[in-house]
């Protein structure tokens, strides 16, 4: 059972799961956020999963819904979550809603009640990290809080080692680095990863934590203007809209393609090894924001102007890249998709869709109000 299986990541595994020979049952409240307000008949992710899983349009924050979609199921993989970094900064109810209680119901259900259930695979992310891994020459291996706004008012967006305040040198982010979320969002995937990985060990359930990088390609939602910047930039160049680049455009993120997410996923799935561990899945490179921007414009082929702002979200990280190397030796996993040949095959794919009403505007004014945004 998926939930959230309607979804970008969901809706790839569950037909992936399908060609194996699984029987996949799929729970998912069809969010507009993702799907717009037609999903039945306009959204393209629910479309390609209708009529070949069971599907329970429900939501995770509901019992009821949680009981239905259980029966008879042998294993769970839980994506369903709210998934803006910031947005997360100010929807912190919601956000503490799904994606915390949502699993707490899932583990009251499977502590007390009469299930079938071997094993839970638990999406979490590279925001629970917060700044990540980084050498200081002074002091080693540090691992920095987040940065102050009055650094990043003057145009410093570095991280400082938290001892001598000096600049620092980034390092992959291993599986055994310091877990402290700068977000709301990081705070309830973290959460969900500890609930998870404790009571199901209590339970002798096997569980599986998979700390996702920034996940893209075909089929990833170009509507929804609070995640995922590729989408989000994607969208702009197809509305001719400037490109807002934040702070100085050398921030990193490690960009993993939908097909490795789900490939290992299912590994977890399959793999006794898995069992009782977390893992990160990502390609353990770091790609600045003026690449992913100049190659998503070479792709389309579309001048619109690009502008680096200086502009800035508290809560944001300045770098994240995964070490990979836990994964590739437990699970056999490795990446399989470039950057370069990801990108080129996602652009292909949104130049095929409609081109989505650009609400990337309004998302920034309401960060503005809430003095969120700089």
């Amino acid at each position: 059972m998926i939930t959230g299986g309607a979804g970008f990541i969901g809706s790839n595994i569950a037909l992936k799961l399908i060609d194996k020979g699984y029987k996949v049952t799929v729970l998912d409240n069809l969010s507009p956020q993702i799907h717009g307000y037609n999903p039945k008949n306009t959204s393209p992710l629910y479309r390609s999963i209708i009529n070949k899983v069971k599907f329970i349009e429900g939501s995770v924050t509901s019992k009821e819904d949680w009981v239905n979609a259980l029966e008879n199921q042998d294993a769970i993989i839980h994506l369903a979550a709210e998934t803006g970094t910031g947005q997360s900064m100010y929807e912190i109810q919601k956000y503490i809603d799904v994606n915390i209680g949502g699993t707490a119901i899932m583990l009251d259900l499977l502590t007390n009640n009469t299930h079938q259930v071997k094993k839970v695979i638990i999406a979490s992310s590279r925001a629970i990290y917060g700044e990540g891994k980084y050498k200081c020459e002074e002091h080693g291996i540090v691992y920095p809080t987040e940065r102050e706004d009055k650094d990043m008012e003057i145009g410093d967006f570095s991280c400082k080692c938290p001892v001598c305040k000096k600049n620092i040198e980034l390092l992959p982010t291993s599986e055994d680095s310091k877990i402290h979320p700068t977000s709301v969002y990081g705070i309830t995937k973290q959460n969900q990863e500890q609930l998870v990985l404790t009571v199901c060990k209590s339970l002798n359930i096997a569980a599986v934590g998979y700390r996702y990088q920034n996940v893209y390609g075909p089929g990833q939602s170009l509507s929804n203007p609070y995640t995922g910047i590729l989408s989000i930039f994607s969208t702009r160049i197809k509305n001719g809209n400037e490109i807002n680049i934040f702070e100085d455009g050398k921030e990193t993120r490690d960009f993993v393609f939908i097909e490795d997410i789900a490939h290992a996923t299912i590994l977890g799935l399959e793999k006794d090894e898995a069992n009782d561990n977390v893992y990160n899945v990502g390609t353990g490179i770091a790609t600045d924001v003026v690449t992913v921007t100049n190659t998503l414009a070479k792709y389309y082929d579309l001048k619109v102007p690009i502008q680096i702002s200086g502009n800035y979200r508290l809560g944001d990280i300045r770098h994240n890249f995964a070490d990979i190397s836990k994964i590739k030796s437990d699970l056999g996993f490795e990446p399989q998709w470039s950057f370069e040949k990801g990108i080129e095959t996602f652009t292909k794919w949104v130049n095929e869709q409609e081109t989505p009403e650009d609400k990337y505007d309004q998302s920034i004014e309401e960060m503005k109000t809430k003095g969120l945004y700089k």
